[in-house]
């Protein structure tokens, strides 16, 4: 019997284009979607959503950025006869209380919780891959990474671990079911110290500078960032900095117990990026 295709929405994020060739790789049919794909799937769009469901045994969930569209969407799936649901969230969502910061995450979870079908909650801390692919790759660059970041020590996680436990977790039916896994790296780290260690792997000089959440709200703003957008970004770093007290600055055993092996160090992905040369001006 042909198993039903496993929808990966966000399939050219950087989570889904991960997952994807992992499922494919252990035979399992995949649908595709974004807004970009072959299989087109648009959180503005619900019009479009019963197409992309069809047929589809289980759905690997990136919430968009607003409130609101993931409870129509797992209503959609319900109906559509789908079995399974992974969300990708953030570490301690739960934590958040009433901030700005995962307002679009939190009420994510509470659709895929409040739903009749097996779900299974992913919860990273901030990917490694932040500092080549996203938002801290330019300063790098520039040689100098300004955030207001604190002191406190952030566990980074590798996505390939991430895309790794989303792949075990869509192809485990029944062993996963109601589990929310927070996952971090074997170690935290502050910013400057994961600076050090790349500007050490590129053997060029890279500083880190910790500046006020509004000063860093403001620098956004001059580099082009709307200011709400600014200020969601800058509250993200006020959420880290309060880890020590909400945990999430302290490592989980989680990758481990779905993987049965140790999460990738972050001098393991230092060593694998600088290869590359993306650091490199």
């Amino acid at each position: 019997m042909t198993p039903q295709p496993t929808l990966v929405l966000g399939a050219t994020g950087k989570t889904g284009r991960r997952i994807i060739p992992r499922l494919r790789l252990r035979g399992l049919p995949v649908r595709a979607a974004s807004r970009t794909s072959d299989t087109a799937f648009d959180w503005s769009a619900p019009s479009g959503w019963d197409a992309v469901l069809d047929g589809v045994g289980a759905v690997y969930i990136v919430p968009p950025p607003t409130p609101g569209p993931v409870h129509e969407f797992v209503a959609r799936a319900e109906a559509a006869g789908v079995r399974r649901l992974v969300l990708l969230s953030g570490r301690g969502a739960d934590t958040w209380g009433d901030s700005i910061f995962g307002q679009d995450m939190r009420d994510a979870e509470d659709a895929v919780r409040a739903s009749a079908l097996e779900w299974t909650i992913l919860r990273p801390n901030n990917f490694d891959q932040n500092f080549d692919e996203d938002v801290f790759h330019a300063p790098l660059l520039a040689g100098e990474l300004i955030l207001p970041a604190g002191e406190v020590p952030e566990p980074f996680v590798d996505l390939e671990d991430v895309a790794d436990v989303a792949a075990t977790v869509l192809t485990s039916p029944g062993r996963h079911g109601g589990m929310t896994y927070e996952l971090t790296g074997p170690r935290a780290l502050t910013f400057e110290e994961a600076c050090e260690l790349i500007a050490r792997a590129c053997g060029r000089p890279i500083t880190y500078k910790q500046v006020a959440a509004e000063e860093y709200t403001a620098l956004l703003t001059r580099q082009g960032l709307g200011a709400e957008a600014a200020h969601h970004i800058a509250e993200m770093f006020v959420m880290m900095t309060r880890g020590l007290s909400t945990g999430t600055a302290s490592t989980t055993d989680e990758v481990a117990a779905v993987l049965g092996r140790s999460p990738r160090t972050f001098e393991d992905y230092v060593v694998r990026t600088a290869a590359t040369g993306v650091w490199h001006r």
